[in-house]
């Protein structure tokens, strides 16, 4: 299904000065991008970024040019104990959370290299980061007026249809999937890589330990959406395209405004117009299409 984002307007701006936004990854790229343009927008707005200094710096470029609403928090979502610090933190000094963009993300692998290099780090990293992420700022969403948002930076690559495997796919298309047969395709997965059968077992061929994380946060998605549905938080994926930032080696076919964009725009969807349990893949400036 193809999808063309309104506008932001005036008109149906349900957002203010209070409204609060996470980003993760966000000293540069994508990340960073998503934070100048929520800031534009009049959000308040966390940047967070493993390296303290570098988002520090992030940070304060923002409140050079007059965004006063911009906020940094240390933020490792590899490190339980760093997920730990940051939701406390969170909630000692905004206390009410609106928008969480799950942007923070690893790749060892070169662009267009099919090899398999760190799979425990990536899945680490960019599955179960975000998962306890998630997790920990659950509580801290705002659901008394307004519908929160969850949007996890995902991949085309995360697409189902990428699984060769018809009894994965079976298992993670399923509408009754759980958390638990996430966490078992994941624990199959490293010991068909550890035992080097995980190409007769029909894993993904092109970045495979990358495409499995987003498979798995994508699958994640769906079954946290169901768990909400109809408790006023949404939670989609978006891929957001083949963007030029320094995971693809500068390569790309849009910037990281233009997917900034794409990301604030569907975080900022009128309530009425927000749908959850979606994965959304960027196909033009302003059109989306919704796949599984």
């Amino acid at each position: 299904m193809n999808h063309l984002l309104p506008p932001l307007s005036p008109t149906n701006r349900w957002w203010s000065e209070e409204t609060t936004a996470v980003v993760t990854g966000a000293n540069k790229g994508i990340g960073f991008a998503v934070v100048k343009r929520l800031l534009e927008l009049g959000l308040t707005v966390v940047l967070t970024a493993r390296n303290a200094e570098n988002g520090s710096q992030a940070a304060e470029s923002l409140r050079r040019i007059g965004f006063g609403n911009v906020h940094f928090c240390c933020l490792d979502i590899s490190d339980p104990s760093s997920i730990a610090a940051f939701a406390s933190w969170f909630g000692r000094n905004l206390g009410i959370l609106d928008i969480l963009v799950n942007n923070a993300a690893v790749s060892f692998n070169a662009v267009g290299e099919n090899l398999i290099k760190e799979p425990e780090t990536i899945i680490k990293t960019n599955f179960y980061g975000a998962k306890l992420l998630t997790e920990a700022l659950l509580p801290l969403f705002r659901r008394s007026v307004s519908v929160s948002r969850i949007l996890n930076m995902s991949s085309r690559l995360g697409t189902l249809n990428k699984l060769r495997s018809p009894s994965i796919r079976r298992i993670l298309e399923s509408e009754d999937l759980t958390n638990e047969q996430i966490d078992a395709t994941l624990t199959q997965f490293l010991q068909d890589v550890k035992s080097g059968t995980w190409e007769k077992q029909g894993w993904p061929e092109n970045w495979p330990d990358y495409a499995i994380s987003k498979l798995a946060l994508n699958a994640y998605s769906r079954v946290l959406a169901r768990r909400y549905d109809g408790k006023k938080l949404s939670v989609n994926c978006l891929c957001p395209g083949f963007t030029r930032t320094s995971m693809t080696g500068g390569q790309g076919t849009h910037t990281a405004d233009e997917a900034a964009a794409i990301v604030a725009k569907l975080v900022l969807l009128p309530p009425e117009k927000v749908a959850t349990g979606k994965f959304y893949i960027c196909v033009e400036s302003k059109k989306l299409i919704s796949k599984l």
